[in-house]
């Protein structure tokens, strides 16, 4: 599949809100703190900030030229312990299993190179294993970490991508 990774503009906003919602979704299997709203989806409640906070940038995932998922990459002045943090990762289902998540993130190592964070809620095994792939392809020292956020575990990485 030919994968690229486009950074989302202003006019792409409801395609990122839509996707964010179905990422929530995702969600619900490894955590109770998320909670359907009024309308029947689930929202970020800070999705404002993509757009009007300096440091937060959304990229679309393109596979074939089909819309496959987004990420979101935080970067200065919005982090301090790291040059880079991909906040949010999601990929439709149709998507997963056939590279087009390594292929994304192979394109945005390949863009950005620096101290990466990256973090899953701790019962994400599925993502756990995903990003623990990533490290060992390319050969990543990776520094562990653990901390509480709404009352559920999480476990980050810290790597540097040279």
């Amino acid at each position: 599949m030919d994968v690229k990774i486009v950074k989302a503009e202003w006019k792409d906003r409801d395609i990122v809100r839509n996707m964010y919602a179905f990422y929530l979704h995702d969600l619900t299997k490894y955590t109770d703190a998320l909670k359907v709203n009024e309308e029947g989806t689930f929202e970020f409640d800070a999705f404002s900030l993509i757009w009007d906070k300096e440091g937060i940038e959304p990229y679309l995932i393109k596979a074939d030229g089909k819309l496959a998922g987004f990420l979101l990459l935080l970067r200065a002045p919005f982090l301090r312990k790291a040059d880079y943090c991909i906040n949010d990762f999601f990929l439709y289902n149709s998507f997963r299993g056939k590279n087009v998540g390594q292929t994304a993130i192979d394109l945005l190592f390949s863009k950005y190179k620096g101290t990466y964070y990256i973090e899953q809620l701790k019962r994400n095994e599925p993502a756990i294993r995903f990003w623990k792939k990533v490290y060992r392809y390319y050969q990543l020292n990776v520094d562990d970490t653990s901390r509480m956020e709404d009352g559920e575990e999480c476990v980050g990485q810290l790597v540097n991508v040279e």
